[in-house]
């Protein structure tokens, strides 16, 4: 089969083949252009509150402020840009894969797009491995967990988001086919086929193996302070419940759109596996909106399972509530964990030094 028939979704919204916002537009029923445009709305105005508020919560919380809530921060900054453009495409599926806006916002969009996407999975890679050198490290983790290699890290991100994404600029532009205007990808050659094949491995599986791999540990500590401390400890239970969380929302969230999109690229570039176009676009259309309503879910899931977000939202929002039940004692996440681990840690040394006494 020739390659170049061969339809390959390399962007959030359309196919890549010749004309594939023409197909696009026929194929326009009630869940594209009715649910999708409701179910963006919804993102987009859950989305802009919920990050404002994370967003002002945090900056002006008064007293200590934890390491976390710098890549916190940062992750809300960049979900609220990508939730900005987002009226954009619900104005392009309400009118049947029209694009209305201009050449400008045709690339830009999907550039920011394209930014929040990788700088989401870094800020959340930088997360995972701030827990684990707080939990599993928290000895050898003092030079590194410190306010300045935090902000660092975060303009490093931002630095490396904002260049992997160029690529998107190149290859995106305003197509007039029979005199209406689309937003397409360009053809797909084989040399652009092969960097986004390397993008997504080192900008998406790479760092998700890191994140499951940081959290493994994480609950392998604590497991073995679960054991040691007995059945009664509700806060270390709850505690492995949140990871669980986080990391599955995360996985849920972009692991079937980044799927489907690498299924495209390889079946882009290897003609003995070919995967049906049908199947690509209507996983694409599902995966997609699942990776976009991760921009306003990361602030509920703060609010449910973080205390400290959450009493710093509620005194936000409310600067006269002072004694609110906020469903859990002043500790921190992070802090309660480290408390609960350092008896279990000094335990450990104290054994290894013991075995090592005895086998001299």
């Amino acid at each position: 089969m020739d390659p170049e028939a061969t339809p390959v979704y390399l962007d959030y919204f359309e196919a890549t083949s010749e004309n594939p916002d023409v197909e696009d537009a026929h194929s326009h029923g009630p869940y594209t252009s009715v649910f999708l445009p409701i179910f963006y709305t919804a993102v987009f105005v859950a989305g802009v509150l919920g990050n404002l508020v994370l967003i002002a919560a945090l900056h002006f919380k008064r007293g200590s402020r934890r390491l976390i809530d710098i890549f916190i921060t940062n992750l809300a900054v960049s979900d609220f840009v990508f939730l900005v453009t987002l009226p954009l495409w619900v104005d392009k599926e309400a009118s049947f894969g029209l694009w209305r806006t201009g050449a400008f916002l045709c690339k830009g969009s999907s550039y920011t797009i394209s930014v929040n996407m990788h700088c989401s999975v870094f800020l959340l890679t930088c997360m995972s491995l701030d827990r684990y050198l707080a939990i599993v490290r928290p000895a050898t983790s003092r030079k590194l967990r410190r306010r300045d290699c935090a902000h660092a890290a975060c303009a490093l991100v931002w630095l490396a988001s904002c260049l992997l994404a160029l690529p998107t600029v190149l290859s995106r532009e305003l197509t007039l086919i029979e005199e209406k205007p689309y937003c397409a990808e360009k053809r797909a050659t084989s040399t652009k086929l092969t960097w986004a094949l390397v993008a997504l491995v080192f900008t998406f599986f790479v760092p998700l193996v890191s994140i499951v791999t940081c959290y493994c540990c994480i609950v392998r500590k604590l497991c073995a302070h679960y054991q040691q401390s007995g059945k009664h400890n509700k806060k270390l239970r709850k505690s492995i419940k949140i990871i669980f969380i986080v990391v599955a929302a995360f996985v849920l969230s972009w692991l079937p759109f980044n799927t489907f999109k690498l299924l495209a690229i390889v079946s882009g570039l290897q003609q003995e596996v070919y995967f049906s176009s049908a199947f690509l676009q209507l996983g694409m259309e599902v995966s997609g909106p699942l990776a976009f309503a991760n921009s306003c879910v990361n602030p509920v899931i703060y609010y449910v399972f973080d205390s400290y977000i959450r009493r710093a939202i509620v005194r936000c929002l409310c600067p006269c509530v002072k004694n609110y039940d906020f469903g859990s004692s002043s500790e921190t996440l992070d802090s309660h964990l480290t408390k609960a681990l350092s008896n279990f840690i000094h335990v450990e040394d104290f054994t290894r030094r013991r075995k090592r006494s005895v086998s001299l």
